[in-house]
């Protein structure tokens, strides 16, 4: 029998709470009702990192950095590598909107820094997604299609079972607006599709899929319903513990 697919819901905190701040609402989430068939994540600022796996280490709360870099070590300033995460976090993060679309980061680096990552003890969220222009345009499918085929490129299927696929259209993000269930249920099913193209079956029905993109307590519900949406990956909301909580509520009862 395939194992089943246990929801996650990660907060990315994105640039916001001090160090002090950020260890405060980790404790508070320690402190709430966490479903035992849900996995949560939160992913501060690489600055909280270390004070804050302290905190939750031996929780049920995981801790993930919000990004990676693409080499161990070496003259790159400012960047932080998969070496020194190792150990201190369960998850990375790569290929967010916000680093591609303000920072101009590219399919082949978002490659890069994933393939880095996989040789470390390291789990992997990989984002992807369209922007108003090109949803409006027909182009949603085509792009989120190169964004993982350029991700993945190489990737060994064996090392799939340490990757999550995160769906956040860029138009979504922050806006207030969110993908109805039916859009955020279409394209996460494509990419479901476009993984067992990629690999097989198997990685195709075992890799979990979020969405992401304005998730609320009042949405999330509806959202991780649908049959290919496991989790979320959560921006502003995940800053207000009391909220964050209801919305992992939402995803407990939803492994497939």
């Amino acid at each position: 029998m395939t194992a089943r697919r246990t929801p996650l819901v990660a907060g990315n905190w994105k640039m916001n709470t001090t160090v002090g701040e950020g260890l405060d609402k980790a404790r508070e989430l320690l402190a709430g009702d966490l479903p035992e068939d849900v996995e949560v994540a939160v992913l501060p600022p690489f600055t909280h990192l270390w004070p804050m796996h302290a905190v939750l280490q031996g929780g049920r709360v995981r801790i993930g950095a919000q990004d990676v870099f693409w080499e161990d070590a070496g003259a790159y300033t400012g960047e932080v590598s998969p070496a020194s995460l190792e150990g201190w976090c369960d998850y990375v993060l790569v290929g967010h909107s916000e680093r591609r679309h303000l920072l101009g980061e590219t399919d082949e680096q978002v490659h890069r820094k994933l393939s880095r990552a996989l040789s470390h003890d390291l789990q992997v969220i990989v984002a992807v997604g369209e922007t108003l222009q090109e949803r409006e345009a027909g182009e949603t499918l085509a792009v989120v299609h190169r964004q993982l085929d350029a991700a993945f490129d190489g990737i060994d299927g064996a090392a799939m079972a340490r990757c999550v696929v995160a769906y956040e259209p860029v138009w979504a993000i922050g806006t207030g607006r969110t993908a109805t269930p039916e859009q955020a249920q279409e394209v996460c099913e494509a990419v479901r599709a476009r993984l067992t193209r990629l690999f097989d079956g198997a990685v195709g029905a075992a890799t979990r899929v979020l969405y992401g993109g304005s998730v609320t307590a009042a949405n999330a519900a509806e959202l991780f319903a649908q049959p290919d949406i496991d989790g979320g990956l959560v921006g502003g909301v995940s800053l207000k513990p009391a909220e964050f909580l209801r919305v992992v509520a939402a995803a407990s009862g939803t492994a497939r």
